[in-house]
């Protein structure tokens, strides 16, 4: 069964991840990751595969708590939302709840950062009120990136684009709420934005440091872990793929060079570890949480 929360302490950092959904099956955003190419990645299982090569995938958050601020990567899919993927359309999860069981109310979070604006990753900014998006988090800052923004309002005329725009983005920065911000901006003394284009023109991981202890939230620049191994395997959404290979390689290697806790937006549980280096490629090793819920 998969656990819905769980905690990692960085220095005085706590992070914390809270889970949507998580499944097994196919991945149609990693055209490669078929179960006859997975199978032939034994270090997958058993946490990133199944036994019969299927790849297993997360879509979740991660709160930041820090002495500063109180932050949340990526709010998911949301709930009531009309979706073009049947999986994700009009779900009803009971995301909130968990992460007010994770100690987070809503009212608790100042600060809402999104790696890049995708439906995956915007769902839960807003919540439908007596017909209405409203800000989920409406005390918190919610933070676009200018080149991120620049570049999704433009793709507004597409479908699939257009429903996750008008219920999940517009009604934030209606709503006064939106700080735009830099690829590198510095968010508080421990946490950091970088770059990493390729998935989008805007992309960002986010950088922690405390106490000399490192850790990363990676965002889409990395789908899931057979990428290590297998680094040109591309995501059909990415916007770049060829940068996105390069952002991949140079990431990796610093990440197993600078021994950095990665935490995998779309891994499944648990979901962190650290990026070793094997002949010309790399493979994940995991680092369990220190709390369950």
């Amino acid at each position: 069964m998969t656990e819905k929360i769980s905690s990692w302490n960085i220095g005085k950092v706590k992070i914390t991840r809270i889970v949507e959904v998580e499944r097994t099956g196919p991945m149609f955003v990693v055209p490669d990751a078929i179960p006859e190419n997975i199978i032939k990645m034994p270090w997958l299982q058993p946490y990133f595969a199944d036994e019969k090569g299927n790849t297993i995938v997360s879509v979740h958050a991660l709160v930041i708590e820090t002495l500063e601020k109180c932050i949340i990567v990526d709010t998911c899919l949301g709930n009531d939302k009309e979706r073009h993927i049947p999986a994700w359309n009009k779900l009803q999860t009971k995301f909130l709840e968990d992460l007010e069981k994770a100690g987070y109310k809503t009212t608790d979070i100042d600060t809402v950062l999104c790696t890049h604006l995708h439906t995956d990753h915007v769902g839960w900014n807003t919540v439908l009120i007596n017909d209405k998006w409203e800000p989920t988090f409406k005390n918190a800052d919610y933070l676009f990136g200018k080149e991120e923004w620049n570049y999704t309002e433009k793709q507004i005329e597409i479908p699939a684009y257009a429903e996750f725009i008008n219920d999940s983005i517009i009604p934030i920065i209606e709503s006064g709420l939106v700080k735009f911000v830099e690829v590198d901006e510095k968010i508080c003394n421990e946490i950091t934005l970088e770059p990493t284009i390729g998935h989008t023109p805007g992309h960002v991981s986010i950088k922690i440091e405390s106490e000399g202890k490192k850790a990363s939230i990676t965002g889409d620049f990395l789908h899931h872990p057979c990428q290590m191994e297998k680094l040109d395997w591309i995501s059909s959404a990415d916007w770049n793929p060829e940068l996105a290979k390069e952002t991949r390689k140079n990431k990796l290697l610093e990440y197993a060079d600078e021994e950095i806790l990665v935490f995998g937006t779309h891994f499944a549980t648990p979901s962190a570890g650290f990026v070793r280096k094997k002949d010309d490629h790399f493979i994940f090793e995991v680092q369990h949480p220190l709390e369950k819920r």
